[in-house]
């Protein structure tokens, strides 16, 4: 039997944690303290990961992009913005086309080759959104978190639903329906999650629930032989100095959203920012590597799991 894939990857934006925006300032520290940080970890550790990029930190840091690129990892698109209302589950058919095309286009301009992975910003998209995406160019999509339970923390919690029914392994997807499988030429790579999100999030507010993952994890991958997707942020890792001009800001007039996703979340999110997420993270890895699993950019493998779904479909 082959070893498990192991996808590490990182959304790359101008979020910041401690002020709860958007800030192209924040774009400046993940250039300049958190991309060098995570890079040179991957390095030491000699693993190669997906980076994916929003359009808007791209255009205004483009060297953001370019130091990923240079030392061997794969360049994926991130959505154009990361704006709230301009999330995949909501805007209109003809602004979903455009953001995707722009995205992908603004990062082919900078490395010079095709991007085929694709996350949406805040996991947000909904039923329908194969064909979309297959318009557009990418092959691959990493937007579903199967059976993670925590989405009514986070905006667009109807569509998130959806997660709890959607396969746990990478899967092709269906035309009409991207959180079932299908005979659609999108291959779905979801982000694990056992009830809990594996990610850099949970990873920092609670190092030990984290840890209580890991029995579940090394069990799926003794029986079904599961890949893992572990996702962070850049901005988890830079030391962005707060003021007393911190305000949290209300991204929604529904005053349970604001409570939850905004007050409640923001809160949690700020601890173990900077320097402090690094030997977590670093732990998190040497955890992986050491349980046998083969690291890989999601753009590598497309091609093995498209022989493997050509076969059972012609068997």
């Amino acid at each position: 039997m082959n070893k498990p894939y192991c996808f590490i990857t990182n959304d790359v934006e101008t979020t910041s944690l401690v002020y709860h925006q958007l800030r192209d300032e924040t774009g400046k520290l993940v250039l300049s303290q958190g991309m060098p940080r995570l890079l040179d970890l991957f390095d030491k550790l000699n693993i190669k990961t997906t980076f994916f990029y929003t359009g808007y930190i791209a255009e205004r840091f483009p060297d953001v992009v370019k130091i990923a690129h240079q030392r061997g990892h794969e360049v994926a698109s991130h959505g154009y913005s990361h704006l709230v209302k301009n999330a995949f589950d909501v805007m209109p058919n003809e602004k979903i086309k455009e953001h995707l095309f722009k995205s992908k286009d603004i990062l082919e301009q900078i490395i010079g080759e095709e991007v085929i992975s694709f996350r949406a910003p805040a996991l947000r998209i909904k039923k329908n959104f194969t064909p979309f995406l297959l318009d557009a160019g990418f092959k691959i999509d990493s937007s579903v978190a199967s059976q993670r339970m925590d989405m009514i923390m986070s905006f667009g919690s109807k569509h998130k639903l959806n997660w709890l029914l959607s396969p746990r392994s990478p899967y092709f997807a269906s035309e009409k329906n991207i959180f079932s499988k299908g005979n659609s030429e999108l291959l779905e790579i979801p982000v694990t999650s056992i009830l809990v999100p594996y990610i850099g999030t949970v990873m920092r507010i609670s190092p030990l629930l984290l840890k209580s993952l890991r029995p579940f994890i090394i069990l799926e991958k003794n029986l079904f032989n599961r890949h893992v997707n572990f996702l962070s942020h850049p901005n988890e890792f830079i030391d962005e100095v707060q003021d007393e001009s911190v305000r949290i800001q209300k991204r929604s007039k529904n005053p349970i959203s604001y409570v939850l996703a905004d007050v409640l979340r923001y809160r949690l999110k700020i601890k173990n920012l900077g320097e402090k997420a690094m030997p977590l993270y670093r732990n998190e890895l040497m955890f992986l590597q050491q349980n046998g699993y083969d690291f890989h950019r999601m753009k590598d493998v497309y091609g093995n799991f498209k022989l493997k779904h050509a076969s059972k479909r012609s068997s």
